[in-house]
């Protein structure tokens, strides 16, 4: 079993192309052909995680918050991230961090918030649009390694679509005295592929660097949506709850010992619509009111937010790692049902930075 197999499995759900523009989804450190016995599962990596996953035997770490976000300078280990690059690399141990291509999937982060809860998700309140582009590169039969290993670095999966054509291509003999133009045909292989619109301005630069032969590429922007991705969700409790009740099923399921909220006249009135963001989700209010949500559950929740729109919706507000917790529970299911009896842990090391007093 490779790395590479158990990261498919994990991309099968979330695939990179979802993530933001100013995310780092991916392998953080390491590789995918390296030999995996076994997988430690977290929502951030520390240098604590990191020998956690040494002591279990686990060859690879899948964790919801990138370890590598801002960039590195220096391995010195004078920092937690640093710390934890440098005990990765010293025990042969790769990472790989999912984030906001987990919190956009169908069945990503929101999607599991509002299920646990009892709350059936209608639609995404910040669809993905715009996203994604379609790169064709033809290469001769020697180059087509080449070319695929530069279009998964680019971001595009491993599974590529190949055809396989012929290319004429013109060249004179000058050994003729008639020094006549003569045609020659040669096997030409197409590689097809999706990749994340950002990566565009990166395509020529790394096909160039190429020694093999390029006959040519063509990219072609994918305009549409899929409504079931994006950021954030729309939810329906059937029937309605109070909110009493939803305050309480919610420091119940994610473990939450408070909730923030905007002032609550009635604990007993009704509440059926939710709009719902696992992690800093604040900048979706908006879009949940305008999806006719009466609450919205989300977590770094600013204080002049709860000014602007406490005569508007409900706000409820618990911790970040309590609100992204079930990325652990999300990863696990994706690896054992394609490896059902595969060595897959979480992390029992890991809780809350953040203390409640």
């Amino acid at each position: 079993m490779l790395n590479g197999h158990i990261i498919e499995a994990i991309e099968a759900l979330a695939h990179p192309s979802y993530q933001e523009s100013w995310d780092n989804t991916g392998i953080q450190v390491g590789s995918r052909r390296a030999e995996c016995s076994g997988v430690l599962l977290c929502v951030d990596v520390t240098p604590a995680i990191v020998e956690e996953a040494r002591e279990r035997g686990c060859s690879l770490i899948i964790s919801h918050h990138p370890l590598i976000f801002k960039g590195l300078k220096r391995l010195s280990g004078n920092t937690p991230v640093e710390e934890a690059v440098m005990a990765a690399i010293r025990y042969g141990i790769t990472v790989y961090s999912c984030h906001t291509a987990l919190d956009s999937a169908r069945g990503g982060v929101s999607y599991t918030m509002a299920e646990m809860l009892g709350a059936e998700v209608r639609h995404v309140l910040s669809p993905l649009a715009d996203r994604l582009i379609c790169l064709s590169v033809t290469t001769d039969d020697k180059g087509e390694d080449s070319v695929r290993m530069a279009m998964i670095e680019l971001g595009a999966d491993e599974q590529l679509t190949r055809q396989e054509s012929c290319m004429a291509s013109a060249y004179s003999l000058e050994s003729s005295s008639d020094n006549f133009v003569d045609i020659e045909e040669q096997k030409a292989v197409k590689l097809t592929a999706t990749l994340p619109a950002d990566c565009i301005g990166k395509i020529a630069t790394r096909l160039g660097e190429l020694t093999c032969r390029i006959f040519g590429y063509r990219v072609i922007p994918l305009r549409q949506s899929d409504p079931s991705l994006g950021l954030g969700a729309y939810a329906v409790f059937e029937p309605a709850i109070s909110i009493s009740e939803l305050i309480s099923r919610i420091k119940t399921t994610f473990g939450s010992p408070v909730v923030r909220s905007t002032r609550i006249d009635d604990p007993e009135r009704p509440i059926r619509r939710l709009g719902i963001c696992g992690g800093s989700g604040g900048e979706f209010i908006g879009a949940a009111l305008r999806s006719g949500a009466e609450a919205y559950l989300s977590s770094d929740i600013r204080y002049h937010d709860f000014v602007d729109w406490q005569n508007e919706i409900l706000l409820l507000d618990i911790g970040h790692f309590e609100s992204e917790s079930c990325t652990k529970q999300i990863f696990y299911n994706a690896i054992t049902e394609k490896f059902p009896n595969f060595a897959v842990y979480k992390s029992e090391l890991e809780s809350n930075p953040i203390k409640y007093q």
